[in-house]
């Protein structure tokens, strides 16, 4: 049977990935997009010329459509702590109101996908973290908006599960980087190749130690794809997808230096409440996902990134507001 797929924020930099791999599928029969582009940029969709995709500009917790829905996607969300902690409100209806929202449009034994990530557990006291790590989250730091917010978001969708059975996949992602993020996103990987191509100068935080897994994104995307709907996984989550190959942040800035003629490193005070460490523990996930391994190692993804971000950044002035070719709905 035809299925009607919807994709919360997916204008965004994992969004348009996801919407990449939904439309080689031969078994759906709409794509709806649902985008505010608040970090999402249409440029992200412009190669998209499938008729069987809609893109609808409105926020995923006040869309509204008669339309159901087989499979549901949600990823309507900042995850770059410069962007959350700017407007926490919203970033928290984004994520609990949006789901809210969501649910109500599944078909009656739909599926609801959502992107939880790391941040749940908050900067961790064991490393690497599995799945059962209950986490050392601050409910009031400055990064509470983001973390909270996706951790009651699987609460609830947990909750459904158990009390309604509706179908769910969790997943909580660690450190995602590639092609497509905004140029301002404010992360480590896109920040330090914004700075190195602009004004040569990476601003690293604190002494750099404190260590990320860095996944690229097309290793992830063929995770989630595989979780979410290709294999017939019965399992719905929590899912940790990362790689776990842990590296100092000044190790990566040093790496892009290496690349860029002219860049240089610059310390600055360290950020409130940034987590020291972050490593997934794959366990689980090499169960769940047979073979799947987070196969392009970040030397090998950083290239690829700065390749792309010469041309969106320097050759392309970093535009973000180029049409997009899907139909613009609202």
């Amino acid at each position: 049977m035809a299925k009607k797929v919807l994709v919360s924020g997916g204008a965004g930099f994992i969004g348009s990935h996801i919407v990449d791999r939904l439309v080689r599928r031969n078994d759906m029969e709409t794509l709806v997009i649902v985008d505010n582009f608040w970090t999402g940029l249409r440029e992200n969709l412009a190669h998209v010329t499938d008729p069987r995709v809609h893109l609808v500009q409105a926020d995923v917790e006040t869309f509204a459509t008669a339309e159901k829905f087989d499979e549901i996607i949600h990823l309507a969300s900042p995850a770059s702590p410069p962007w959350y902690m700017r407007e926490p409100a919203r970033t928290i209806k984004a994520n609990l109101v949006g789901a809210l929202n969501l649910v109500e449009m599944l078909n009656p034994g739909g599926r609801i996908s959502f992107a939880s990530t790391s941040e749940v557990y908050g900067d961790p006291l064991i490393s690497p973290q599995p799945e059962s790590y209950r986490g050392q989250v601050d409910c009031t730091g400055p990064r509470s908006s983001y973390d909270e917010s996706k951790r009651c978001t699987e609460s609830l969708l947990f909750e459904l599960h158990r009390t309604a059975g509706i179908d769910i996949r969790i997943v909580r992602l660690f450190n995602v980087y590639g092609t497509r993020t905004r140029p301002d996103d404010g992360r480590a990987v896109s920040n330090f190749l914004s700075q190195a191509l602009t004004t040569g100068e990476l601003t690293i935080y604190g002494d750099g130690l404190q260590s990320r897994s860095w996944g690229y994104v097309d290793d992830i995307v063929s995770a989630l794809e595989r979780y979410f709907w290709l294999d017939n996984v019965d399992y719905c989550g929590p899912l940790n997808v990362g790689n776990d190959r842990e590296i100092p942040v000044i190790d990566v800035a040093r790496h892009i230096v290496s690349l860029v003629p002219g860049a240089r490193l610059k310390l600055c005070p360290p950020i409130p409440q940034d987590p020291t460490n972050r490593r997934p523990d794959l366990t689980l996930c090499r169960k769940v996902l047979p073979g799947w391994e987070a196969n392009i190692t970040y030397e090998e993804g950083v290239r690829r990134t700065l390749e792309w971000f010469r041309e969106a950044v320097v050759l392309k002035g970093a535009q973000t507001d180029a049409p997009s070719p899907v139909r613009l709905e609202s």
